[in-house]
């Protein structure tokens, strides 16, 4: 099966979940109009993992979820529903861990090792880093932590739990003893050096996922590292297992242009999507790719349904509740620059010594201390708009020489000195090896910068209207309204037809019922105001103004439209203290994942608990404002179904889903509550039944009319005020849309109607058919 999926239903694989449970889901989600299971990484991973993308083994599928025969029996049940699967790979990084086999061999024989090169490693340095200990090696070396004995592959280094691999020879058999001074001489014979978990911020010798030391990045780059990664998934494409392939973190490969090629060509008509976030006016480079994964789609669909005027509201209350004036491209600014001196600076160290070296040969940088270099690099990603530019080591296109040459001269704007800005702009746009060095690793950075000071600091620090503050979204970005909303469908019809389209997934904030319940405070900001104001009288000493108001939302967006289990208050509880303690952290201020703050954390905790207890059910009073968030869900149940695109259902959100980000939104779906509401919906709270029912409606629809869906034009049209209107033509047959994006409600066609199925419903979605 190598044609385009109608729908697609993304499914975590791990906790609860593996192939033989996913194979008996296949008649629920073929009856619910799914083409394709979109699976989570299953390649062998980090053990305990949760999500797959820690992979240790992509040459072996997941032993824990049922490993090859596991597949081969999901296959079967897919492919005799007429289903594909979609895979999701991870051919940036992969576990620094002692559980990769291929890092397994790298410890023990050093560069010397099969597989040296297939990781980013610095072997310029003296020694791999290991920031694995929980104190500095002499320290634990003097307490005799460290022992030495055998694995199945070889010799080890063992302090507690973990187990390093070593070269064996005579300094392995002297350490056998237990003689400090011998284990000492042991560890000092290897081509890597154990140091504490501290060090992992400015010393450390691999590419990184973003800040993450765990992870390590894999040079696909090279033909022979290319084949071994991809070795697995092209044998899964060739006996008809894979049918597409989603391309994790596309921006953190060397060179995403030739990787795609590529890999494109091994392919053959198996379609690819990427996991890519565009920025403002940005659009995707000319890839052999079907799209991205959709964060775009969904970015459209939260600023169409935020009003405008109450955003002004809710600006204006939250300056006043909590002071912040300071508006969001200068908090990013700030994130920004601690992102890139703290979390980030070993990244920055590594491209100021790169830059150093070109220096020397430069008569006028050559005069630049470190300190000028240091501060051109940090001012210059500060002001990077984009994740990353495509320079290759040859070729630098218009685009990106006009993109690096616009952030330099707003940068030395900025600063009070140009310094060394404009030599690092054009030492990244000349031609050299050491140039072509440098540019690479230079883009690799500024896409880490940008997501962890966005989506993981600023988005924690402004949080005006959190609905806005989501993967790919720009929480200062005007409102859209239908005609702005209309551009963006018909370019994203002309460029990206059958990308995906999402609403939520593993990695957003808020899942898409629970952002668009934010976003309704817009549409009822009086409504919000005595909320926020009750909540914020429940707060004890030391919780902050801002953390009032980013709980008063989080509370209504989390909320869940009935109680899902036997105890909703400790639930909620459980959920609310989680999520509180990863927000301040995240925010970076006064609590941070290295180094807690037991006082604040505990004084945000207690606050969640009163909440939990005082508002174990949402009051009556904002019956009004849950109603417009419910309208709003359903108009954007229908456009993510109707629109151009290929809409990515994330598990469970086929009823209304209320999550926070991980591990809320990796949480376990009771699919038997699912598959038997298909038969019987009355079991559902009202909301969940009718968009149950929407969905089921549109994703059949979809499947008996596949050309209208894969090729149809868009073509806009006029209805009343507060509403919106567009129809999907082919060949003669027409889907009509109209949905409501204020108070006003659609009229219901008498001929062809789809939605509402029933004659005098009244609904803020009508959708109608006719055929010739």
């Amino acid at each position: 099966m190598s044609q385009f999926p109608t729908a697609c239903y993304r499914l975590q694989f791990r906790e609860e979940m593996d192939f033989d449970r996913a194979a008996a889901l296949v008649p629920y989600l073929r009856e619910l109009g799914i083409s394709h299971l979109y699976a989570a990484p299953l390649f062998t991973a980090t053990p305990g993992s949760t999500h797959g993308y820690d992979v240790t083994d992509p040459g072996e599928i997941e032993p824990a979820i049922g490993g090859r025969a596991g597949l081969s029996r999901l296959s079967q049940a897919l492919r005799e529903a007429g289903m594909g699967l979609i895979l999701d790979i991870v051919p940036n990084h992969m576990a620094f861990s002692v559980a990769t086999p291929w890092l397994r061999d790298v410890l023990r024989h050093g560069q010397r090792s099969r597989y040296g090169a297939h990781f980013d490693i610095d072997w310029s340095a003296p020694k791999l880093l290991l920031p694995w200990l929980e104190a500095p090696f002499a320290e634990l070396l003097e307490k005799g932590a460290f022992g030495v004995d055998k694995d199945d592959d070889g010799p080890v280094l063992t302090c507690g739990d973990l187990r390093v691999p070593v070269a064996g020879g005579a300094a392995f058999e002297a350490a056998r003893g237990g003689d400090a001074d011998k284990v000492s001489a042991l560890h000092d014979a290897q081509p890597w050096r154990l140091t504490h978990w501290k060090t992992e911020t400015d010393a450390i010798t691999h590419r990184r996922f973003f800040n993450v030391t765990g992870l390590i990045g894999v040079k696909v780059e090279t033909p022979e590292v290319f084949d071994d990664v991809h070795a697995l998934l092209f044998e899964l494409v060739a006996d008809g297992t894979v049918d597409g392939v989603r391309i994790d973190h596309i921006d953190g490969l060397a060179d995403p242009s030739a990787y795609l090629e590529k890999l494109t060509r091994k392919l053959g008509d198996v379609p690819v999507w990427v996991e890519k976030i565009l920025t403002g006016p940005e659009s995707l480079p000319d890839w052999p790719v079907a799209g991205t994964t959709g964060y775009v789609a969904a970015r459209a669909f939260a600023r169409l349904l935020t009003d405008a005027r109450g955003l002004t509201h809710i600006d204006a209350l939250y300056r006043s509740r909590t002071g912040r004036q300071r508006q969001f491209r200068e908090v990013l600014d700030t994130a920004k620059r601690q992102i890139i001196t703290h979390d980030l600076s070993a990244e920055l160290w590594r491209l100021h010594s790169m830059l150093s070296r070109i220096a020397v040969d430069d008569p006028v940088a050559a005069e630049f201390g470190p300190e000028m270099l240091r501060r051109a690099i940090v001012d210059f990603i500060a002001g990077f708009p984009r994740y990353r530019t495509y320079m290759t080591d040859e070729t630098v296109h218009d685009e990106d020489r006009a993109l690096i040459e616009e952030t330099a001269a707003a940068a030395i704007e900025a600063a009070s000195d140009p310094g060394a800005i404009p030599f690092l702009a054009q030492a990244l746009l000349d031609d050299g090896e050491l140039n072509a060095q440098l540019r690479l690793r230079f883009q690799q950075v500024t896409g880490a910068a940008i997501a962890k000071s966005q989506e993981d600091t600023a988005f924690y620090r402004d949080t005006r209207l959190l609905s806005a503050n989501e993967v790919g979204g720009e929480p200062d970005a005007a409102t859209l309204g239908t005609e702005g909303f209309h551009e963006a469908m018909e370019r994203r019809a002309q460029d990206m037809p059958q990308g995906l389209t999402l609403t939520s997934s593993h990695d957003t904030k808020r899942s898409e019922d629970a952002r668009l319940r934010i976003a309704a405070i817009t549409h009822a900001p009086a409504i919000f105001e005595r909320f926020h104001e009750d909540c914020a009288a429940l707060a004890g000493p030391g919780v902050g103004d801002d953390l009032k108001w980013y709980l008063a939302q989080t509370l209504l967006a989390m909320h869940p439209a009935s109680a899902a289990t036997e105890d909703p208050r400790a639930d909620l509880e459980r959920r609310l203290s989680g999520h509180v303690e990863k927000a301040l952290r995240e925010a970076k201020r006064v609590t941070f994942w290295t180094a807690p703050d037991p006082e604040v954390e505990d004084a945000a905790r207690a606050y969640g608990a009163a909440l939990a207890e005082h508002f174990t059910e949402l009051p009556q009073s904002l019956a009004p404002l849950t109603e417009i968030a419910e309208r709003l869900s359903l108009v954007q149940t229908a456009l993510k179904l109707t629109v151009p695109g290929i809409p990515d259902i994330y598990q469970g959100c086929e009823i209304g889903s209320f999550l926070l980000t991980d591990p809320d939104n990796r949480a376990a779906i009771d699919f038997d509550r699912l598959a038997a509401a298909l038969d019987d919906p009355s079991a559902l709270p009202d909301f969940d039944r009718t968009k149950l029912s929407l969905t089921r409606t549109l994703l059949r629809l979809r499947r008996e009319h596949p050309a209208l869906f894969a090729q149809g034009a868009y073509t806009p049209f006029l209805p009343a005020p507060g509403l919106l209107g567009f129809t999907r033509t082919h060949e003669g047959t027409t889907l009509k849309v109209c949905v409501s994006t204020g108070k006003a409600l659609p009229q219901a066609p008498v001929e062809g109607r789809v939605w509402p199925r029933r004659e005098g419903t009244e609904s803020p979605v009508v959708i109608s058919l006719t055929m010739p």
